[in-house]
């Protein structure tokens, strides 16, 4: 792993882009002169600034007090292979957008796997693939906007010249490429538009087309599937394990330590498992943005002995699973806590979404659907950027092959609102 030391060399405190705007609907000057800043720390940028052009429906992970958090506890910093350099673009001393960036040492923690990239770089074209950059949340393979742009600019304007402006900053910095990890079909539309390689990756999400009730979404499986979730949660009642949904003011001291508990648990039992967060930063989410966490605890109903539990993040219109992990194995325990549970709670709350997360094609067989999720590139290697887009060429057309397929043959029946 290569790790950096916040530093002159590679910070690039301003970068001018001269961007032209071809909008219609806000009117901008030919050659625009746009300039593009960086920070060492979210704070430089603040809460204010920040949550203003996240808008009130960003998913929590995009806030100020979850990214501030990963760098005050320690999450996230320069040793550990993830290097703050968020980026702010202003014109005329107007803040017109903000986003999470990182400089990288390693590709660890995106869920965006450009390993192949970076051994075709070093072997094929005796270049350096480390450096990189990164924009995006760390750890987190969830779905949102990446550049968060102020309402009243013009968007057009806005991402091209974020995508010249990413360009200048790779070759100052001596970076090999920039890449735009989990951001909106819409954002990575206009991120290709302007000029980055587009890539397709696939999730499993529940989607809520007007549910009423968990029975109106068991409505929708054929009696076999029916019959298997509802024997799989008549479980819990059976085994005496009580599931209950947490936040806001119900997430103390005691709640902290039960999920990390949890999240260490899982780290650990598997040979892949990296611990990216501590207690220190479970804490702090907890007490910096408590209506934004979304704690599932399953007990024993005798003896109120905490079994395992999830970590999720509650939106203004989905659900975003994290972490789970438990003291001891139950039949089904994981299904309950981290599926079944969510989605009769986001029914509840009336959540069009709900992202669990990455991987796991059992989840289709629990109402979940495959899902496109996007990423965009960045290679300042004339030579890599034509091999990666060859590759991703191929790699789209494969995806959404297996989407297509696979929603063929989901197990879910059309619903009809009542």
């Amino acid at each position: 792993m290569r790790c950096f030391r916040p530093g002159q060399e590679l910070r690039a405190d301003l970068v001018i882009v001269k961007s032209r705007s071809q909008s219609t609907s806000h009117a901008a000057p030919d050659g625009t002169a746009l300039e593009l800043s960086t920070h060492a720390r979210i704070a430089e940028i603040g809460a204010e600034q920040w949550d203003r052009l996240a808008g009130a429906d960003a998913p929590p992970f995009l806030s100020f007090a979850w990214l501030d958090a990963l760098e005050r506890t320690g999450c996230v910093e320069p040793n550990r292979g993830w290097m703050p350099l968020h980026l702010s673009l202003h014109c005329e001393g107007r803040l017109l957008a903000v986003a999470p960036a990182y400089v990288k040492g390693n590709s660890e923690g995106e869920f965006v796997f450009d390993h192949a990239w970076a051994r075709f770089a070093r072997t094929s074209l005796g270049a350096d693939y480390y450096p990189k950059l990164v924009l995006g949340v760390p750890f987190t393979p969830a779905s949102g906007p990446r550049l968060l742009i102020d309402a009243a600019a013009d968007r057009e304007l806005v991402i091209r010249g974020f995508a010249e402006g990413l360009a200048r900053l790779c070759e100052r910095l001596k970076l090999s490429s920039a890449h735009v990890l989990f951001p909106t079909a819409e954002q990575a539309s206009e991120l290709e538009q302007a000029g980055l390689a587009l890539r397709h990756g696939i999730q499993f999400h529940w989607h809520n087309p007007g549910y009423a009730s968990f029975d109106d979404f068991l409505s929708r499986f054929d009696s076999k599937h029916r019959n298997a979730i509802r024997r799989e949660r008549r479980e819990m009642a059976d085994a005496g394990i009580e599931i209950r949904t947490l936040t806001g003011a119900d997430l103390t001291s005691e709640v902290a330590d039960l999920i990390y508990e949890f999240y260490v648990s899982t780290v650990n039992k598997y040979f892949w498992g990296r611990q990216y967060l501590n207690r220190a930063f479970f804490e702090q989410v907890l007490c910096a943005m408590p209506d934004g966490l979304h704690v599932v605890i399953a007990r024993d109903r005798a003896s109120n002995k905490p079994l395992g539990g999830a970590f999720n993040l509650l939106g203004k219109r989905a659900l975003y699973g994290r972490y789970w992990g438990a003291r001891e194995e139950r039949r089904f325990l994981h299904f309950n806590v981290c599926f079944y549970h969510a989605i009769e709670d986001a029914i509840g709350r009336g959540l069009a979404l709900f992202e669990p997360g990455a991987g796991g094609e059992h989840k289709l067989a629990r109402g979940f659907e495959p899902t496109l999720t996007y990423s965009a590139h960045h290679l300042a290697d004339p030579e890599l950027d034509l091999a990666v887009r060859d590759f991703l060429d191929r790699e789209r057309a494969a995806i959404q092959q297996h989407v297509a397929e696979a929603r063929a043959e989901s197990v879910l029946k059309p619903f009809k609102c009542r």
